[in-house]
């Protein structure tokens, strides 16, 4: 068990430190919109200052579609261990082609890729409490983006599904609220996760704790037991929680399926809404054709919730 454990930290360290954000789309197709629907045309805005949390500029990433009306809004949220990534590796596609933002927003809907404060400079946190900023400002700007103020959704790959995971399940009695806009609700509606640790009290070996995760949450993580929960999504599993779906690879070693089962099997027996979809073989994150489908059934689940479409 022990050797286990030691291989299993040294993949999640080596791993973490060169996991894309985003895995590329590869040889699949865009997917297409459910129902069949044209996409629409879209406009991108870079650089959106959303706050300034402890002098530092806080940018997001925004697509919409180029024709007015109030959209669903879906705050985006990228990869990287808390330690690295960027809101570009979502709002950048490759040469030619369109950016995740982009494909998404065709579908109807204002996507914001939002960039948050990176560990170990600016430890949890920090974190969440910039994305819950983001939501407050997008909906403070609603009219000005063409969003719907009362339709938002979370989504984010890895450390950005936890924190998608987080802004859907935690409520202000966590205490995470900093920023501007403290008059609106960082309330989403639903939340689809890729992939995101939910109880980071499994990760419980000396080497994932030094090397992984003091850096992020400090070194009262070693030996304070409520450090851990009070950050892991699992702490928050209520009949309130909004709808769920999440994406899990079965060969997963940086953030094992466990994760995803507990957190599923914790929300449907409080009575919540949650559906776990599980990838036979893969591991943290995929490309191509699986990751063009993942999408797609994303997409149904967000029509669902988001616009009252009946999922087929």
């Amino acid at each position: 068990m022990t050797r286990l454990r030691s291989v299993l930290a040294a993949g999640l360290l080596v791993l973490t430190a060169t996991l894309p954000a985003l895995p590329a789309r590869g040889d699949g197709p865009a997917p297409a919109a459910p129902g069949g629907a044209a996409p629409l045309a879209v406009k991108t805005e870079k650089d959106v200052v959303y706050d300034t949390i402890d002098k530092q500029e806080l940018k997001l990433d925004i697509c919409a579609p180029k024709e007015s009306g109030a959209y669903p809004c879906i705050v985006l949220l990228h990869g990287g261990a808390w330690i690295g990534g960027s809101r570009k590796d979502l709002s950048v596609g490759p040469k030619g082609g369109a950016s995740l933002i982009e494909e998404v927003a065709a579908k109807g809907y204002v996507v914001a890729s939002v960039g948050y404060r990176l560990a170990p400079k600016h430890r949890f946190p920090a974190q969440i409490q910039d994305v819950r900023a983001a939501v407050r400002f997008l909906r403070a700007n609603a009219k000005t983006y063409g969003i719907d103020r009362d339709k938002f959704a979370a989504a984010g790959f890895s450390a950005g599904g936890h924190l998608a995971l987080l802004l859907g399940l935690a409520d202000k009695v966590a205490g995470w609220d900093a920023g501007s806009n403290l008059d609106q609700s960082s309330k989403v509606q639903c939340v689809v996760d890729f992939f995101g640790p939910t109880d980071l009290s499994l990760y419980n070996t000396e080497a994932i704790l030094d090397g992984y995760l003091v850096p992020v949450f400090g070194k009262d993580a070693k030996t304070d037991k409520d450090v851990f929960k009070k950050a892991s999504p699992v702490t928050y599993a209520s009949k309130a929680a909004p709808p769920v779906l999440i994406f899990h690879g079965t060969f997963d070693v940086v953030v094992p399926v466990v994760h995803s089962e507990s957190l599923h099997k914790k929300l449907t027996d409080c009575g919540a809404s949650c559906q776990l979809v599980t990838l036979f073989g893969e591991g943290h994150g995929w490309t191509g054709r699986t990751f063009a489908k993942s999408l797609t059934q994303a997409l149904t689940f967000l029509d669902t919730h988001l616009k009252g479409k009946e999922q087929k």
